[in-house]
């Protein structure tokens, strides 16, 4: 994914009102730009805001969080600085909710299936992780660093719940609810208990999973995120069903839209 035109940003909006935006964000679309000056969410909204409201100027677009460029899923985004603020102070308290699902088969190529007891899982209840993880920024990559280690100081605590919702012969299907939102946190805490995501190569799949257009993704996607709207101050849960192609289990109850979960305005009708 290169050519912003390519890409209908406006197709993929889940809720839109005048403090928020909320996408499915597609595996491959940056969260926002970089050295490669290849398409991003935020300049593909603040150029859709600008041909909505016929906006002379930049429109603002705030980045509350981000997704990493091979995961889909559900992104928000504030449309003034009020917004952004209020958001990004509430990010990391439990007024934010996000959920995960990923696919993983065991690292080791001949092993298609860990046995759930091995990496912690107890039946379908949640397991609590807790890591340290450093950055590498020469290869941006991150590992999970051991507290005895030299660079020990500079990790940063990695929080997550985890838990088997499905198993076949080939795949273990994961939900997962985030606790601190580490780069790359899901991705290498699973890969350092000898489980890959799907796709994920950098962290030791051995297995593809492009998207309908051959681009290289992983099986990583955030399903459900609640937060509370930075101006009404009620809880607002926004979802993102399962991209084409998943290689799990399909689970048609995710369904893309959002939903208030306290007294609010109209559910399912984008404003």
């Amino acid at each position: 994914m290169t050519s912003r035109e390519v890409i209908d940003i406006e197709r993929r909006i889940l809720y839109e009102d005048n403090h928020l935006l909320a996408i499915d964000k597609p595996a491959g679309l940056l969260s926002q730009g970089d050295i490669t000056g290849d398409a991003n969410v935020v300049d593909l909204l603040k150029d859709y805001r600008k041909r909505k409201e016929n906006k002379p100027g930049e429109a603002y677009v705030g980045l509350v969080h981000r997704l990493d460029r091979p995961v889909s899923g559900v992104l928000v985004l504030a449309k003034t600085s009020k917004a952004a603020s209020r958001l990004n102070h509430d990010w990391a308290t439990s007024q934010v909710e996000k959920l995960y699902r990923a696919v993983v088969t065991s690292s080791d190529s001949r092993v298609a299936v860990p046995r759930p007891e091995s990496i912690g899982f107890a039946g379908d209840e949640w397991t609590r992780w807790k890591d340290r993880l450093i950055k590498d920024p020469a290869t941006n990559t991150v590992r999970v660093c051991g507290t005895d280690e030299s660079d020990a100081k500079e990790s940063k605590t990695a929080l997550l719940e985890i838990r088997l919702i499905g198993q076949n012969r080939n795949f273990s299907d994961l939900e997962i609810r985030l606790g601190t939102g580490r780069g790359h946190q899901i991705r290498v805490q699973l890969a350092s208990r000898g489980l890959a995501i799907v796709g994920d190569a950098k962290y030791g799949s051995k297995r593809s999973y492009p998207d309908e257009s051959g681009y290289p993704r992983i099986a990583l996607h955030a399903w459900r995120l609640v937060i509370r709207h930075p101006t009404q101050k009620i809880r607002l849960q926004l979802t993102a069903s399962l991209p084409p192609g998943w290689p799990g289990k399909h689970d048609s109850s995710i369904v893309s839209g959002f939903r208030w979960l306290e007294n609010g305005p109209e559910n399912d009708k984008v404003s």
